[in-house]
C-alpha cells in the first residue's frame, strides 16, 4: 500500500503527515486514560526523544525513501530481519551475546535476504547500487529496521511507564523529527507540499496508516515487546513478507524462484531461532 502512495505523496510527507494524526490519537488517549500527568516527561525527554527520534524519525525516513527504490516483498523481507537485528543490538549495546544457535540463524536469514534482494545475481546488484537502484532501496530500508530495532529496546528503559506512555511521548519528538527533516527536504528541494489534491487521492490510506499501522501497530508493539520481550515481539514480523508476497501475487506481480526461496529461508531461520529461545526457558 505504500509503495502504491508515495507517487502522490513524497517519502517525507508520508511519513509526517501519518505520524501527525497517530500522534493527536495517542495524546488524546493518554489524557483520557491516564491523565494529562502522564504527558509530562518527568526528566526523561532527553532519552525519550533520542529513540523516538531514531525509531520515528529515522524508521520513516530511511523506510519510505527505500521503498521509492525497491520493491515492496523486498523491504517485508528485510523488515523481518528486526528480530535478528534486536539480538545484535543488545549483543553490542548490553554485551549480551546471542548464543551460538541464534548466531547461525541470523547468518542463515542474511543469505536468504541476499538472494531475494540480487535474486541470485550480486554483480548486477551492485551494478545498481552504483546507479541508484533497487539494491540502494534495499540498504535504506535495512537502515529504518535497524533504527526500529533500536526503538524497541527502549521500552525496557523507561520503568514506570506504560505501554501507552512510552508510545505517545516517543512518538511525540519523532513526529517532530519528522516535521524538521519535512521543512528542509521542501527548502532544498527534495520533497514539496503536497496539494489538496493529493491528499484527498490517497485520503483512505492516510487513514489507514495513521489508525492502524500507527496508533494501533505502534501501540500494540510497545504493549508486545513490554510483556513478551523484544525478540519475541519482533516474531510477528515474520508473517509480513508472507502477506506482502501473497498481496502482490494476487495483484499480478510474477516472482522468480530464488525470491521465494530466499524468503522461505528468512522466514524459517527466524522461526528455528525463536523455538529455539523459547525452549531455553
Amino acid at each position: 500500500m505504500a509503495k502504491r502512495t508515495l507517487p502522490y505523496l513524497d517519502a517525507f510527507a508520508l511519513g509526517t503527515v501519518r505520524y501527525f494524526f497517530g500522534v493527536v490519537l495517542f495524546v488524546l488517549l493518554v489524557a483520557a486514560v491516564e491523565g494529562r500527568e502522564a504527558l509530562r516527561y518527568e526528566g526523561r525527554f532527553l532519552p525519550a526523544a533520542a529513540f523516538g527520534v531514531v525509531g520515528i524519525t529515522g524508521f520513516n525516513l530511511f523506510v519510505w525513501i527505500g521503498l521509492t527504490f525497491t520493491l515492496p516483498e523486498h523491504a517485508a523481507v528485510i523488515l523481518a530481519l528486526q528480530s535478528p537485528l534486536t539480538a545484535l543490538t543488545v549483543w553490542v549495546v548490553r554485551g549480551q551475546r546471542p548464543a551460538r544457535f541464534t548466531l547461525g540463524c541470523v547468518a542463515v536469514a542474511l543469505i536468504g535476504v541476499l538472494l531475494v534482494v540480487t535474486k541470485g545475481d550480486p554483480l548486477r546488484a551492485m551494478g545498481e547500487l552504483t546507479r541508484g537502484g533497487g539494491l540502494l532501496g534495499d540498504l535504506l530500508v535495512l537502515l529504518g529496521a535497524i533504527c526500529w530495532a533500536t526503538y524497541t529496546l527502549g521500552v525496557g528503559h523507561f520503568a514506570g511507564w506504560t505501554p501507552l506512555r512510552y508510545t505517545a511521548l516517543t512518538c511525540l519528538p519523532g513526529l517532530g523529527g519528522l516535521i524538521a527533516m519535512n521543512i528542509v527536504a521542501i527548502a532544498v528541494g527534495w520533497a514539496s507540499m503536497p496539494s489538496t489534491q493529493a491528499l484527498g487521492a490517497v485520503a483512505w490510506q492516510i487513514a489507514y496508516f495513521a489508525i492502524c499501522t500507527v496508533f494501533l501497530g505502534v501501540l500494540a508493539f510497545n504493549n508486545a515487546a513490554r510483556r513478551l520481550g523484544p525478540l519475541n515481539a519482533m516474531l510477528m514480523l515474520n508473517v509480513v513478507p508472507v502477506l506482502v508476497f501473497g498481496i502482490e501475487a494476487a495483484l499480478g506481480r510474477r516472482f522468480a524462484a530464488i525470491e521465494l526461496a530466499g524468503a522461505a529461508i528468512v522466514i524459517a531461520a527466524l522461526v528455528a531461532n525463536n523455538l529455539y529461545l523459547r525452549a531455553q526457558k
